[in-house]
């Protein structure tokens, strides 16, 4: 029976194969380059970046890749190059066999010309050289080597991969911008256990250097804030304090939100990234399975120093950021509730000063009734006493006699005439 493929499937399983680490011989160099668009790198324009790998490729007359690639390798005279695009920069790793006779010499990197760097759609964000040579016969030798290259206050040693390989870096940039990372190998190391390591120092310095710029995003967070706090503290401890409308108390509580919810916004991408950044920094040291060589500090070791408080720093700020917006919630809904209980009792008191009104309208119009009545009665008297004069002269009755007979019929008649006026128009 035949069933139908995801159309995903492959593409899907070919992707956890795209990235394969380098295979090296020792001894051998590789030199690295990360490149990051400074601002909005993660919406960059990909066409630059292939633009740029393209460039670099026909200076060397190697083939071009294909469009929109990712990934991509070829070789580039003596040296084989793998270039790779991240979501938020791209890595050019250059490697070649053999060692050059100064120990981390600049003129390695000129595998990427300085015109060509110049061009390059953002900014060099980390820049490694790395040597990899056979271990020494003795320590003594290999200790000369720690003291020639690195500065001791920082450097970092460890043994990796069950004891077959020593690796060494004082995490310091030498003159040209280099950071420099020693591999010493047993003879007996596999090319691909190599390149894994190789590979790993490589993205150890290049995610530290992502994660780390949460670090001044931070302390840029932290002074903004810094204005803020105060301003909101101010402001719920004067809500109970003041007799302010609450209403104008509102007014000033969503105008600090609002900025609130602004840096929220600006900073959430940065501190995200930052915290995917350190985790895979963090599986990469602890994949490379660190020995202590010599009683000296190991990569884990190093970090756990220098590396880890920034990372505190980022989560602290980014923990009290999100601590003032759930503080100018509580402190909004508060103030919606006095807002609202203000209101109703401002409704009551309407309604209140309707019902005083409707009562003093309903006296006037009882009011105005009564005096309609007499109005009307007198009104109707006078007609109906020129209708009864005749006959009261025919009866020899004073007018006295006949008004005092004819104003309570008349009144008594108007009044009964309203009265159904009224009920008809109810």
């Amino acid at each position: 029976m035949q069933f139908d493929d995801h159309p995903l499937r492959y593409p899907l399983v070919n992707e956890l194969h795209a990235r394969p680490f380098p295979v090296l011989s020792a001894p051998c160099e590789a030199v690295y380059l990360a490149i990051k668009e400074p601002v909005d790198a993660a919406n960059r324009d990909r066409a630059r970046d292939m633009a740029h790998l393209v460039d670099l490729i026909h200076r060397h007359g190697g083939s071009r890749p294909e469009p929109g690639a990712t990934h991509y390798s070829t070789g580039l005279g003596r040296h084989e190059l793998k270039w790779e695009s991240h979501t938020e920069f791209v890595t050019y790793s250059a490697f070649s066999q053999g060692l050059s006779p100064r120990a981390f010499d600049p003129a390695q990197a000129e595998i990427f010309p300085a015109d060509w760097l110049a061009a390059a759609p953002g900014g060099r964000l980390a820049a490694v050289l790395i040597r990899v040579e056979l271990m020494p016969e003795t320590e003594t030798e290999l200790h000369a080597k720690f003291d020639d290259w690195f500065v001791g206050e920082s450097l970092a040693v460890s043994r990796v991969s069950g004891g077959d390989a020593v690796i060494a870096g004082d995490f310091r940039l030498d003159p040209a911008g280099q950071m420099r990372f020693a591999v010493f190998v047993r003879p007996d190391t596999g090319p691909r256990r190599i390149g894994r390591i190789v590979q790993r120092l490589c993205e150890v310095e290049t995610y530290r250097a992502m994660s780390m710029l949460g670090l001044w995003r931070a302390r840029e967070l932290n002074g903004a804030l810094n204005g803020i706090e105060p301003r909101l503290a101010g402001l719920v401890t004067a809500m109970a304090e003041d007799g302010r409308p609450a209403e104008d108390r509102l007014h000033d509580l969503l105008a600090i939100a609002a900025e609130l919810e602004a840096e929220a916004t600006r900073h959430a991408f940065r501190f995200g990234a930052t915290g995917a950044y350190e985790a895979i920094v963090l599986q990469r040291l602890e994949v490379m399975r660190e020995e202590r060589y010599d009683g000296r500090q190991s990569f884990s070791e190093f970090f756990q120093r220098r590396y880890d408080p920034a990372m505190r720093t980022v989560k602290s700020a980014e923990r009290r950021l999100q601590q003032l917006v759930e503080r100018a919630t509580r402190a909004g809904d508060l103030l919606r509730t006095r807002v609202d209980v203000e209101r109703q009792g401002q409704n009551q008191r309407v309604l209140e000063s309707m019902d005083r009104r409707s009562d003093l309208q309903l006296r006037l119009q009882h009011t105005v009734e009564g005096l309609s009545v007499v109005a009307i009665s007198y009104y109707a008297f006078s007609l109906v006493n020129y209708v009864a004069y005749p006959f009261a002269e025919a009866w020899h009755l004073p007018k006295s006699v006949t008004a005092a007979i004819l104003v309570p019929v008349v009144v008594l008649a108007v009044w009964a005439g309203l009265r159904r006026i009224r009920k008809g128009m109810h």
